[in-house]
């Protein structure tokens, strides 16, 4: 990721598919949006008051999915694996139109997300970038469940950690370099779920929409997809891009390095909340200089300071 300054979408693209947890059609357009606006949700199906930011303290559920809301209670739900997508594409500004309440699961990862916007390409502005750097350790524990954040120089580092007692997943580690890896396996890999729980998501209303097109289903030791895995660690690989996904809630990209165990969209979003409690935690810079490649922030950047 090399362009320092802001981009967004060149023209209009179009996905629709089903919602994994309502099980409803939904419509969903992505338009070009200005430099400083963000990433704006917009209900089309509703008349007034739909318009839905999607940051972190705008999340009012995080089980199973991220779902944002505005003040008269409107939501937005599923939309970390397109956020994690405008994040690893380097999208700063969109306006996306969606039909219902729940963004479309499509193949359950962001492969289709990345496809579609890298062939429609970026529009790039002149007003430079902001970027989020993480100034203190922060950490959060919850029995078995931990999270942290510390400082990085230069890029933005997820290291994730899954331990499962069933004996097809069993135990998994991997750790990524946003803006640096090759990330094909992380946008590629699957939301997943125990055979065994299915029933116990349709009994709290969600799941209502998943088969084993747009999930891994594991019972014991196998999965009952029939095409198998996309990669080894497709599991811990998934929990990434979630991450991924509900980091760029902060509203600019960070620079920072993350480590999670056993963690989700509960854990990732009481951090932020915890860093962001505290003006000495966090610094916004802005960007001013020319493409670079791979690294932001490094000796050979102006970085000015505007928190």
């Amino acid at each position: 990721m090399s362009v320092l300054s802001q981009s967004t979408i060149s023209k209009k693209i179009s996905f629709s598919g089903i919602g994994i947890h309502t099980g409803e059609e939904v419509k969903m357009n992505i338009l070009p949006s200005p430099p400083n606006s963000g990433i704006i949700f917009k209900r089309i199906d509703l008349n007034k008051n739909n318009l839905v930011i999607p940051n972190f303290e705008n999340v009012c559920e995080a089980t199973l999915c991220t779902t944002v809301s505005n003040q008269f209670g409107v939501k937005v739900s599923t939309i970390e694996h397109l956020m994690a997508a405008f994040l690893g594409i380097g999208i700063d500004n969109a306006l996306v139109e969606i039909d219902s309440q729940e963004v479309p699961i499509l193949d359950g990862s962001a492969k289709h997300f990345i496809k579609i916007l890298k062939e429609t390409g970026l529009k790039t502005s002149d007003v430079p970038i902001k970027l989020i750097k993480i100034n203190n350790f922060i950490e959060l524990e919850e029995g078995n469940k931990y999270i942290s954040i510390d400082r990085s120089n230069t890029t933005l580092e997820i290291e994730f950690e899954i331990n499962y007692k069933n004996q097809f997943i069993k135990s998994q580690k991997n750790k990524v370099n946003v803006f640096e890896d090759d990330l094909e396996d992380i946008f590629n890999s699957r939301t997943f779920c125990l055979y065994e729980d299915i029933e116990k998501l349709k009994k709290i209303g969600l799941g209502k929409g998943g088969s084993l097109d747009n999930a891994i289903v594991v019972k014991n030791d196998r999965i009952l997809n029939m095409k198998g895995l996309r990669n080894k660690k497709e599991f811990v690989n998934h929990k990434i891009l979630d991450c991924m996904g509900d980091l760029y809630l902060v509203g600019y990209r960070v620079i920072g390095s993350l480590k999670c165990r056993h963690g989700g969209h509960s854990l990732t979003n009481k951090l932020l909340r915890k860093v962001f409690s505290d003006t000495r935690n966090y610094s916004l810079l802005e960007i001013k200089g020319k493409n670079l490649p791979h690294s932001f922030i490094n000796n050979r950047l102006n970085l000015k300071s505007i928190a």
